[in-house]
């Protein structure tokens, strides 16, 4: 599966990104932000990660930038499965940042996951990542109110994660209820 928003082009990884991968995840400001990366990427996790059979459903893809010089990797984005919700999963090169491919990526894959039946995404950020946080809040996700504790392999130990969630109305999270609440609304939240 593949796809092209304005400057990216999201793709599977390849056996032939795999030294590019492994440099760009080496980065501690990368791997700290991540919930399940492996911690220090051995070469046979990245190949594992290269070589494992994607569910339909369940999307992952390498952000790329094409360029004349062929296209070079700026993070990698993907849906997942967290007990029984739909989680969305992200990363940038810290080389990368600050340009909007992360807020483009995420759009485009949440547009992905409407069209593949999804009802409903959640996602994360470690609290000293509010970065992360303005990226999932541009791209429609609300918080829910609710702070988690996240094992960080990077960290090697749990860390507080603000959680948030999407539906296709955009609603369901804490903000909306509170936005409703605020209006004298009778709000319900969203399963």
């Amino acid at each position: 599966m593949f796809i092209r928003s304005d400057r990216l082009f999201l793709r599977p990884a390849w056996p032939e990104d795999l030294q590019e991968l492994e440099t760009l995840i080496a980065h501690d400001s990368a791997a700290c932000n991540l919930a399940s990366a492996c911690w220090p990427c051995a070469h046979e996790d990245a190949l594992r990660f290269v070589a494992h059979e994607q569910a339909h459903a369940l999307p992952q893809f390498l952000m790329t930038v094409p360029g004349a010089d062929g296209a070079r990797i700026v993070g990698c984005i993907g849906l997942d499965r967290c007990g029984d919700e739909v989680e969305l999963c992200y990363w940038i090169a810290p080389d990368h940042r600050g340009r909007g491919y992360a807020r483009e990526a995420v759009k485009a894959v949440v547009e992905l996951a409407w069209s593949l039946g999804h009802a409903r995404i959640v996602a994360n950020h470690f609290v000293d990542s509010p970065a992360s946080g303005r990226v999932l809040h541009d791209a429609g996700f609300r918080r829910t109110g609710r702070v988690a504790e996240r094992y960080s392999v990077a960290r090697k130990r749990v860390f507080p994660a603000r959680e948030y969630v999407l539906t296709p109305a955009g609603s369901g999270g804490f903000d909306d209820e509170m936005n409703g609440l605020a209006a004298g609304g009778d709000q319900k939240r969203a399963a």
